[in-house]
């Protein structure tokens, strides 16, 4: 009998799950709460910074304004903003009849999703829409 690696084995049953509505929370939950420890520990790294004077920090500061970070930090809402509407999701599943909505939950929580994602979108990038407009005019 061959023994599967502790990590390969993890994947192949991930690989296996039943990918309906349930599978596929499951999995964006499991991958946006991993992606959200991962930033806890950027972001402390980020402010540690701070020890270093105002002058480091203000130079990481202006660093993070620019377009590729301003792209990470939409994704970052995205992350938080999925772990949060499935987290929604699973406590009304928790409550009461809730097994029996929640694939519309799942639905109607992911478009919300969808909406408040690409209003976050333009209030990240509104100063960019507008000068490109302004370019145009």
């Amino acid at each position: 009998m061959k023994v599967a690696k502790t990590g390969e084995g993890y994947f192949k049953l991930v690989a296996s799950y039943k990918k309906e509505t349930g599978g596929w929370a499951w999995i964006i939950h499991r991958i946006s709460g991993l992606a959200l420890t991962a930033y806890i520990y950027v972001h402390i790294y980020a402010l540690s910074t701070l020890t270093k004077g105002k002058e480091a920090f203000d130079a990481e500061m202006a660093l993070f304004q620019k377009p590729l970070f301003k792209v990470l930090e939409w994704l970052l809402f995205a992350f938080v903003l999925a772990h949060t509407l499935n987290g929604i999701r699973i406590v009304l599943v928790d409550f009461g009849k809730g097994s029996f909505y929640h694939k519309k939950a799942f639905a109607y929580l992911m478009i919300i999703g969808i909406i408040a994602f690409l209003v976050m979108g333009y209030f990240i990038f509104s100063h960019e829409i507008h000068q490109a407009f302004a370019g145009l005019l």
